[in-house]
């Protein structure tokens, strides 16, 4: 039997469309997997009721099958469903690594991307490597040209979860077809330092980097009280504020310092505007583990 802990992760990070991705220290999935026959999966956790075991329509079946690899899978889901965290991500990204190991496929993890990222495609209709990649790799990585380059950066994040949910594929609805020149250079500039600030561990620079007025705008409108979410996370001390992912999670960069506060503020003003919720006091972190 082969353990598999794999984290939450956020993509896009404002500027970094498709491209961008953090792994988070907390939620996190586990996958437990055991030779078999044939693929059977188990699913227990946050949101399990809404994950389908049928291997047919499963991320994680779509890697046991990838890989020939059969398996009984027992997944707990510490990462919820149609959260904005990757949630997918990290059942496929475990499977990947606990059943090549499993069966000895001695694939190395950047191998395992395109595999993980298939079995992801199930849910999202699309095989985007944004979010599997740094739950496999771990850290911040950036996705261009099916080639993933990881910065072991250490900056500390807020990702705060609202009890409403939003659909990776309506995310991607509302994104816009085009953009000006000046939103392009705006965008190249903002993914510019926000790389930097990831390699000089700057919180401040990453924050700065995260601002973008495509794609941002678009989905923020899917998620209720964002605008009063973001100001109250500002205010609290964040340095950044954006959309993870699809949605609707909100992800935060801040100084270690204002993390317990920046928590806080954005619960409060979710409050405010109806909606429950709750806040992972995080930070960029390792990929899947075996345990």
């Amino acid at each position: 039997m082969e353990t598999v802990r794999a984290p939450a992760t956020s993509a896009n990070l404002g500027s970094g469309f498709d491209v961008f991705g953090v792994a988070l220290d907390r939620p996190a999935d586990i996958i437990r997997v055991k030779r078999a026959d044939e693929t059977t999966i188990e699913v227990t956790g946050v949101g399990s009721q809404y994950i389908p075991e049928d291997p047919h329509s499963n991320v994680v079946g779509a890697v046991a099958e990838a890989l020939n690899a059969p398996a009984q899978i027992q997944i707990d889901k510490g990462v919820r469903p149609s959260s904005g965290l990757g949630s997918s991500a990290a059942s496929a990204a475990a499977a990947a690594v606990a059943l090549n190991g499993l069966y000895d496929r001695g694939l190395s993890r950047t191998e395992l991307i395109p595999i993980a990222a298939e079995g992801e495609a199930i849910v999202s209709g699309e095989a985007h490597v944004d979010n599997v990649a740094p739950a496999l790799l771990g850290g911040f990585t950036i996705a261009r040209d099916n080639t993933v380059t990881t910065v072991n950066a250490d900056i500390p994040l807020v990702a705060c979860l609202p009890e409403i949910a939003v659909s990776t594929r309506d995310a991607r609805r509302v994104v816009p077809d085009s953009i000006t020149m000046e939103e392009a250079v705006h965008t190249v500039g903002s993914a510019a330092t926000l790389t930097v600030g990831m390699c000089q561990n700057n919180p401040t620079l990453v924050g700065s980097g995260m601002d973008e007025h495509v794609v941002t705008p678009a989905r923020a409108e899917l998620v209720t009280g964002y605008d009063t979410v973001r100001e109250a996370a500002l205010t609290a001390g964040a340095t950044g504020v954006t959309v993870s992912g699809a949605g609707p999670a909100i992800l935060a960069v801040c100084h270690t310092q204002k993390r317990r506060a920046v928590a806080a503020a954005m619960i409060d003003a979710f409050e405010t505007v109806g909606v429950e919720a709750r806040a992972y006091q995080t930070c960029v972190s390792a990929g899947a583990t075996l345990f």
